[in-house]
């Protein structure tokens, strides 16, 4: 099991906005319980739907301009961009069935 890719203010653009596949951003900080909580979920999804929506880690202490530009104002909150856009949001930790079904779309 491969970890997640981890984005920054800096490649931001290049890794989630011109992909060319869905992308959920994990919003997420080290001090969150949470955001710990759902990580082993996103990277067993990310396992098994990798070839079809892409999950990647923004650390929103070490990258605040994203963090504001999108609004999180919470963490855990998971946001899909599809075409550079967001296109569904997800916020707090839940159980992998919950998770799969709010991305059912997109996996």
């Amino acid at each position: 099991m491969a970890d997640l890719t981890k984005v920054t203010d800096a490649n931001f653009e290049a890794e989630v906005l011109k992909s060319d596949k869905p992308v959920l951003v994990d919003f997420w900080a080290e001090w969150c319980g949470p955001c710990k909580q759902i990580a082993p979920i996103l990277k067993e999804i990310a396992d098994q739907h990798g070839d079809k929506l892409k999950i990647v880690k923004l650390n929103t202490d070490e990258n605040p301009n994203i963090t504001r530009e999108y609004g999180v104002m919470q963490i855990p909150t998971m946001n899909v961009f599809k075409d550079g856009e967001v296109v569904k949001q997800i916020m707090g930790a839940k159980p992998k069935r919950l998770l799969e079904k709010d991305l059912a779309e997109f996996i």
